[in-house]
């Protein structure tokens, strides 16, 4: 990356995206929240950079059901978590931690359940831009 820095998402550096995470995670769940709200958009650039063919369609509609699921799942989680870490005790913060890294591990189980097929049937091309296209900086579709 220029200058040593990673970018996130829109050029903003690593750096400030993790602060606005918060050294919890928690207090980045605003930041999920929004992010979920955009994944239409985000679905649509995918579909259109993959190139995806009738044929593939399917495959590709299981891939992007996974990732609507997930964006909502997250997002609902994300709202429940705010209100309640204003006045949580550190047992409550490391629980809710722990549920909200379980459901991110089941929800990146059941993408890559669907993406799998998917990637299998892409062409190199459409590998290459995979590659390049779906994880952005932490993981993050």
């Amino acid at each position: 990356m220029p200058g040593g820095m990673m970018s996130g998402p829109g050029g903003m550096p690593m750096m400030n995206m993790m602060r606005m995470m918060g050294e919890d995670g928690l207090s980045g769940m605003p930041m999920m929240a929004a992010m979920a709200g955009h994944v239409e958009g985000r679905l649509a650039f995918l579909k259109t950079e993959l190139k995806i063919t009738d044929a593939q369609l399917p495959l590709w509609n299981a891939v992007a059901d996974a990732i609507r699921a997930n964006a909502k799942g997250m997002g609902a989680m994300a709202e429940g978590m705010m209100g309640n870490m204003q006045a949580a005790t550190l047992p409550d913060k490391l629980a809710a931690r722990e549920k909200m890294l379980t459901g991110r591990l089941e929800a990146l189980r059941k993408l890559k359940a669907a993406v799998d097929p998917l990637y299998a049937a892409l062409s190199d091309e459409q590998k290459k831009t995979a590659d390049e296209l779906i994880m952005g900086p932490m993981g993050m579709m």
